[in-house]
């Protein structure tokens, strides 16, 4: 497996997608404290669910980078 670093315009482009900092990841305070107030458990929009999916895909691999190497943001 191969890790890169780097800004890249790649991944799918879905409606209505937005950019997130790496601060906004790590979510609200309320979000921090009380991680299940922001489980959202309701239907998803189209194209939302694949958007979650790479969305989630992609904050788990910044994590384990993070991760190996021992930092922090």
């Amino acid at each position: 497996m191969a890790l890169v670093a780097g800004c890249s315009s790649g991944g799918p482009k879905f409606s209505g997608e937005r950019a997130m900092a790496p601060s906004s990841v790590v979510g609200s305070a309320e979000c921090q404290r009380n991680p299940r107030s922001c489980i959202y458990e309701g239907r998803y929009e189209p194209n939302e669910r694949a958007y979650a999916e790479y969305e989630a895909a992609r904050l788990n691999q910044m994590e384990l980078q993070r991760l190996r190497r021992g930092g922090r943001w």
